[in-house]
């Protein structure tokens, strides 16, 4: 399987309010992720997921190293990468189809085109019997496929998810991971997720990658080997919890050393 994202010795720093020194978020960071795989991020508070994903999306340059994406260097947005933040970020004055065409109409697709295309991938979650109601009309469940509707119409590469299931009742997120999951086998497309859940980042991964706390570097890749249709509950096997009890020890003393560098930047 060819490689379709890699991190090429990433770090990346921020200026210091009131100070000449730099806080340094990520360190060395080299990672290759193929073409069509699921691969999760996890790490303590303040590791720099978000900022990988930041960087990764073109919204921000890396301060040192490069992010290759179909073996070119990444200079800034585009439309081969579509973002679900943990925010719907919908448009309350828009129904949900509105809301999917939206994307559609900044990149210049034609009325029918667009419509044919918000309706198809509203189909592709579920919400086709919902179209043309407003957000306000959803629940928060329905809200987060609205938003995933959305970055998939437009047919990007690669889909990037920064804890986009993080505010929703437990329930709820499950049913959305297992849609995740479908969604992901139908449309062969790259996802980079990231997630402070172990129980999600196992269900959903093929491949997880543990990130150190701050600076966040890559501390281990764990291989999730799961026959995920085989087992009516899945999370309740022996091979499930193996997974989650590796993932829980490598973060363990992380998520410690974490809270530490809080508390020092309190006391500071």
């Amino acid at each position: 399987m060819s490689t379709k994202i890699s991190f090429d010795g990433v770090g990346h720093t921020f200026p210091i309010r009131g100070s000449h020194d730099r806080l340094t978020a990520l360190e060395d960071i080299d990672l290759d992720i193929a073409d069509g795989e699921f691969a999760v991020l996890v790490g303590p508070s303040g590791c720099g997921k978000s900022t990988l994903l930041d960087l990764l999306a073109g919204l921000s340059a890396p301060s040192s190293g490069r992010i290759l994406l179909n073996g070119e260097p990444v200079s800034g947005p585009g439309v081969d990468r579509g973002i679900v933040f943990q925010q719907y970020a919908l448009l309350p004055w828009r129904t949900a189809q509105g809301n999917v065409e939206f994307g559609l109409e900044a990149t210049g697709v034609p009325k029918r085109e667009r419509a044919e295309r918000a309706r198809e991938y509203l189909e592709l979650v579920d919400l086709a019997a919902f179209a043309d109601r407003h957000p306000h009309e959803l629940s928060g469940g329905m809200k987060q496929r609205v938003a995933i509707a959305r970055s998939l119409a437009y047919d990007p590469d690669v889909l990037l998810m920064d804890e986009p299931f993080a505010a929703l009742d437990a329930q709820t997120r499950e049913s959305l991971q297992d849609e995740l999951r479908r969604i992901w086998r139908r449309t062969g497309k790259t996802v980079v997720f990231i997630t402070h859940g172990i129980d999600e980042a196992v269900y959903l991964g093929q491949r997880v990658a543990v990130l150190t706390s701050r600076p966040g570097r890559i501390k281990s890749i764990v291989e999730v080997d799961l026959d995920r249709e085989a087992a009516d509950d899945i999370r309740s096997t022996p091979e499930f919890a193996q997974h989650r009890h590796e993932i829980w020890s490598l973060l363990h003393d992380e998520v410690v050393r974490a809270q530490e560098q809080e508390k020092e930047a309190v006391s500071a």
